[in-house]
């Protein structure tokens, strides 16, 4: 269950808004890098503090994808570069962050350059940004002075019945986990003999590709992210030429190919840039394609990675 408590806490006053909640005031929907971003993050902190809470869990995180929706421009390291400075190593579902920390992660989602993710503790307390300067926060606690203070700032904390991104408002996609009978199918797969190819979601938008074989599988499988979507394909195709042939002409697909020094590369094109493949796959070694469409791709296996306590809590 979300928590008992929640508030649309937001730069726009209700006296603005029509009867279907909608605001008309003259706010800008987006952030100003300045003293009203600073104000949110205050007000953060402040139901933090009352709500006892010091650190926080991330969890769904994301960067942007093949096609970014942000309002402003895309930067290096998808705004995390100062926090997450090596690569976004610490950035991944289950990370715990101190509160110092997390406004910070907020502040990058207000200023919507496609880096997103929940922040939550335990079900007790949590922060959600939506669209437009929207931000929801879920506690325990009624955080009356927190309210207080949020309006101090010069912010107003709507109380609402819960977050419109509460995690419990989503199926799952995925429900099986990597155990040890997975890896074990694996292997057997393997054993065929064969290798597989294995996208490994490690963030939402964000993959890493790796062609297994039996001399290989321990390795890789130990350099997994945590909590990471596995996603099992056949093997690549050596005939590269023939993949090329029979690219489909009028949709999107995801490219895969062995480079000529052995890395799996991976690139998303639409139908009108299906001619620089020729030049992106010059000397590789093998290739497939991969249809972007939910319902048109059929992998072997699909299933997410559990704690080392054997449990799944990954939500994908």
């Amino acid at each position: 269950m979300p928590p008992s408590f929640a508030f649309r806490t937001t730069k726009y006053s209700p006296a603005d808004r029509d009867e279907r909640g909608h605001c008309n005031g003259a706010e800008d929907t987006v952030s100003d890098h300045g003293p009203v971003e600073a104000s949110y993050l205050e007000a953060i902190a402040a139901f933090a503090q009352e709500s006892g809470i010091d650190r926080l869990e991330i969890r769904e995180p994301e960067v942007t994808g093949f096609v970014n929706f942000g309002l402003e421009t895309p930067v290096d390291g998808h705004g995390l570069a100062e926090l997450f400075p090596h690569g976004l190593t610490g950035y991944y579902d289950g990370a715990v962050v101190s509160v110092p920390v997390a406004p910070e992660l907020v502040r990058a989602m207000l200023r919507d350059r496609g880096a997103w993710c929940r922040l939550e503790q335990q079900r007790t307390f949590t922060v959600h940004v939506g669209w437009d300067q929207y931000v929801y926060v879920g506690s325990d606690q009624p955080c009356e002075a927190a309210v207080v203070r949020t309006r101090e700032l010069g912010l107003f904390a709507e109380p609402i019945t819960s977050s419109p991104y509460d995690a419990d408002l989503e199926e799952p996609e995925v429900t099986q986990a990597a155990d040890e009978e997975f890896w074990e199918r694996v292997r057997a797969e393997l054993a065929a003999p064969r290798m597989l190819l294995v996208e490994e979601t490690y963030l939402r938008n964000a993959t890493r590709w790796h062609r297994l074989t039996e001399n290989n599988l321990d390795s890789v499988r130990a350099a997994l992210g945590p909590r990471a979507l596995l996603t099992v394909w056949p093997d690549l195709t050596p005939d590269v030429d023939a993949v090329l042939a029979a690219l489909p002409e009028d949709e999107s697909v995801d490219f895969v190919w062995e480079a000529a020094n052995g890395t799996i590369r991976h690139v998303t094109v639409d139908e009108t840039h299906h001619h620089q493949l020729t030049t992106l796959a010059a000397g590789a070694r093998a290739a497939c394609t991969l249809p972007l469409a939910v319902e048109e791709r059929h992998p072997l296996f699909h299933v997410a990675l559990p704690d080392s306590d054997g449990v799944l809590r990954a939500r994908w």
